[in-house]
């Protein structure tokens, strides 16, 4: 039976961060574009994340007082990618990263502003204490009307209730609303927006914030042009002509479907849920542990290698690390909690191995936390901290208020003990060993100094730290019981390894050529941070920069 047929300029494979972008951009050159999403939901991992976006030099830095070059971003980036990526790929994320956020603010719904403070992950030479990391605005859902549901919601774990969005600002003001009026005033207009919410109808709350709001603004785009949104519909192969990509071949409501196109854009979100492609690409962390969206199996990676496109060798991990947590959810499922910045940096808590010793500033980023895991060859560690610490911050998705607690102690999640020597037979290690790293750190916290690992020593650990307390933001002695501990393994937000393209973001052959009408960017193109990860926000950095370089280039768009 012959597939019906379909027609468009351009497809676009994924509607994420990446896939989004695209399309929104193709669309806005006015090319016949249709976008294809596995999932039932728009916005993949994207929607479910922290929504930064970091792009030096990005339009927005003028207005937070900063001075940054292009030199200066270079410098940063020879310094900690080094040769894992070409000069051309740094200078074409460079110098293509501000004049696509300039195209997107002029042509979609999708607007920033950048941190004036906001460092980068890395001490190295060009780096920056801010400017550099974007946030998008906040997005009234309403605005989607009865499309509202077609957006991935986030993780419950990240929100109030389950089911209300708050970002940095808004969880500072909730812990401080007892103490502050102004925090006050701030929580309760939140909480009482959501309730409205709920009132009227809608599952969750509208009012959607960093990575939920990037996607939603780029949805509404689209939504806006009439662009065809395909959702639940599976890419099962490219289809060529005389070496030209000349369309796909997909399954959608079990139907075969053909769409005739002069250039598809792989944007399916690289392969963090597909346990056969972590074995042969990524066998330091073989088991699924991502928090990632596990729809992204690596579907575009494998739909390119089938018509001769290349996996890249310049990588030096091949994901995004992060340490995550087994989160027990009230309906039987796991969530993948990744431990980003809200508990590891904080005054009052280590991170040990088996054997009970530290292994690494816990203060650093998600990604250098997990190389260390990785240099220290454990599965997993736990995270240590005593009711002090718990009675002020957040403890993975455990809130300071002692009622929250309860549940996370009768799931087994939190660990809980009278002692550190009781903990430590709790969780499998040698009490006595516990009890050395802590009173070493304890001796430490004291003095506001970590000779071990220097925890606070760097912009970025003070940063995320807590610049309320005495001395060093991000020590405070483990001194009052009961103490407590979770379990973390070494997972990943994503990976980052994939298709070797060019400065267009054309899908590279065998021998280094283009195959022409084939694209790729998001994860499923080789990241060209090269594995490594020197700030906040350089996923989606790449993603939004990219996406919108294949898409300008795949509408032919001249010097592009």
């Amino acid at each position: 039976m012959n597939a019906t047929s379909h027609s468009a300029d351009i497809v676009v494979v994924g509607a994420g961060g990446a896939g989004l972008t695209a399309a929104a951009v193709a669309a806005s050159e006015g090319r016949r574009v249709i976008l294809l999403e596995k999932s039932r939901y728009v916005g993949g991992t994207a929607a479910v994340s922290g929504g930064a976006v970091w792009i030096p030099n990005n339009p927005h830095l003028a207005a937070t007082g900063v001075e940054d070059s292009y030199e200066n971003a270079r410098l940063f980036l020879d310094t900690v990618v080094g040769n894992l990526a070409s000069a051309d790929m740094k200078d074409a994320f460079l110098r293509r990263g501000p004049e696509a956020i300039r195209y997107i603010e002029e042509n979609t719904d999708l607007h920033f502003s950048a941190r004036p403070y906001g460092p980068d992950y890395l001490d190295r030479p060009g780096s920056s204490l801010g400017g550099r990391l974007m946030d998008p605005a906040e997005f009234d859902g309403r605005e989607l009307g009865d499309r509202f549901n077609d957006l991935r919601p986030p993780l419950p774990e990240f929100g109030l209730f389950g089911k209300m969005m708050v970002n940095r600002a808004d969880l500072e003001a909730l812990l401080a609303a007892r103490r502050s009026p102004k925090a006050a005033m701030h929580s309760a207009r939140i909480v009482f927006r959501y309730f409205r919410d709920r009132l009227r109808g809608y599952p969750r709350g509208t009012r959607l914030l960093i990575g939920n709001a990037l996607a939603a603004a780029l949805y509404k785009t689209l939504l806006r042009k009439d662009t065809p949104i395909w959702l639940e519909t599976e890419t099962r192969r490219l289809l060529t002509a005389d070496g030209q990509i000349c369309g796909v071949e997909v399954e959608r409501a079990g139907e075969r479907l053909v769409i005739n196109a002069s250039a598809v854009i792989l944007a399916s979100g690289g392969f963090p849920g597909s346990a056969r492609m972590r074995e042969r690409l990524l066998p330091d962390a073989p088991e699924p542990l991502s928090a990632a969206i596990a729809d992204n199996t690596g579907d575009g990676i494998a739909l390119a290698e089938a018509v001769g496109g290349t996996i890249a060798d310049r990588n030096s991990n091949g994901a995004y690390w992060s340490p995550v947590s087994l989160v027990p959810r009230d309906d039987g499922s796991v969530a993948h909690f990744p431990h980003l910045m809200f508990d590891r940096a904080k005054p009052g808590l280590i991170a040990v191995t088996s054997n009970g010793k530290r292994f690494t500033n816990e203060a650093d980023s998600y990604h250098e936390f997990v190389k260390a895991m990785l240099k220290q060859n454990a599965d997993n560690a736990y995270l240590i901290a005593d009711s002090t610490f718990l009675s002020k911050y957040t403890f993975g998705p455990v809130p300071p208020e002692f009622a929250m607690r309860q549940k996370f102690l009768r799931s087994g999640y939190l660990i809980k003990a009278d002692s550190i020597s009781g903990l430590a037979r709790q969780i499998g290690i040698a009490p006595d060993a516990l009890e050395a790293t802590i009173a070493r750190y304890n001796t430490a916290a004291a003095q506001g100094q970590d000779p071990d690992f220097d925890k606070g020593g760097s912009p970025y650990n003070r940063y995320l730290g807590d610049a309320g307390n005495p001395g060093n933001p991000c020590l405070a002695p483990i001194d009052k019981g009961p103490f407590y501990a979770i379990k973390v393994f070494k997972g990943d937000i994503g990976t980052c390894r994939g298709l070797d393209v060019n400065t267009h973001a054309q899908v590279l052959d065998g021998a280094g050529a283009p195959i022409p009408g084939l694209y790729a960017c998001g994860n499923d193109m080789n990241s060209m941070m090269g594995g490594e990860y020197p700030g906040p926000g350089i996923t989606i950095g790449q993603a939004i920069t990219f996406g919108y370089v294949a898409a300008i280039h795949a509408a032919g768009i001249k010097d592009a």
